[in-house]
């Protein structure tokens, strides 16, 4: 009995895992054109434009497994002022998503997050950042199997640098987690934005990967809004 379920296990895996929904990016507008991928009113922006629009905020990039999971994550903390998905750690220019989840590339999904310091510290951010995925898990989170899902942080400067580091400390020493933390600390020179039709794209009920956003995205967002209740943006308490 238990190998005629296999084939069924094996599956529903699959169909959870977060490459799995994504490679056909929904469906089809013609033969060959994902619905994900046909122009929109979203456009593609380049990270140097996004910190064009947000001067006075400051910036943080952060890995933590699919990006359409952290990204909503932080998008409901006060003091955050926006969160794009995007892709860092690889040394290629230009990175695509197909590129990315190949796992063939040094890059990660990834997400710069602009905020206010005077609103929300780069130590609260790294809270959430340890509550929205699991940093013990090494080049994976849940079904999303690969270097391209490993936790990952990428310090702007050397204040930042310092308190990753001893923020890894502290949890390791805390005992909080069973395991030590795998969470890298990276070079930040090369972040590129992902593709328009990713960023938001927990927020969008139209989108053609429900399946995933509600078993594996929905868990961890709402374990963040949960262990941050009294710091979520007025619009999600």
């Amino acid at each position: 009995m238990n190998y005629l379920l296999l084939p069924f296990l094996l599956l529903f895996l699959s169909l959870t895992a977060c490459d799995s929904q994504r490679n056909s990016a929904g469906t089809a507008t013609s033969e060959t054109t994902p619905a994900a991928e046909t122009p929109s009113a979203v456009e593609d922006i380049t990270i140097e434009e996004l910190d064009a629009r947000y001067p006075e905020a400051a910036k943080a990039y952060f890995a933590g497994g699919c990006f359409w999971c952290t990204e909503a994550s932080f998008t409901r903390i006060q003091g955050v002022v926006d969160v794009y998905s995007g892709y860092a750690g690889g040394t290629a220019e230009n990175p695509n998503y197909k590129q990315v989840s190949s796992g063939q590339t040094d890059y990660a999904e990834a997400i710069v997050v602009y905020y206010n310091p005077d609103e929300i510290t780069y130590d609260k951010l790294l809270d959430i950042f340890f509550v929205a995925h699991d940093p013990t898990q090494v080049n994976r989170q849940g079904p999303d199997i690969g270097p391209q899902y490993r936790s990952a942080i990428f310090p702007l400067n050397e204040q930042q640098r310092q308190e990753a580091e001893a923020k890894i400390a502290k949890l390791n020493a805390s005992g909080k987690f069973d395991e030590e933390i795998a969470t890298t600390i990276e070079s930040s020179e090369n972040f590129y934005v992902a593709e328009a039709y990713h960023q938001n794209y927990y927020e969008d009920p139209t989108n053609p990967n429900q399946g995933y956003v509600q078993n594996v995205s929905r868990p961890k967002v709402e374990k963040v809004m949960k262990e941050f209740s009294d710091i979520l943006k007025p619009e999600y308490r």
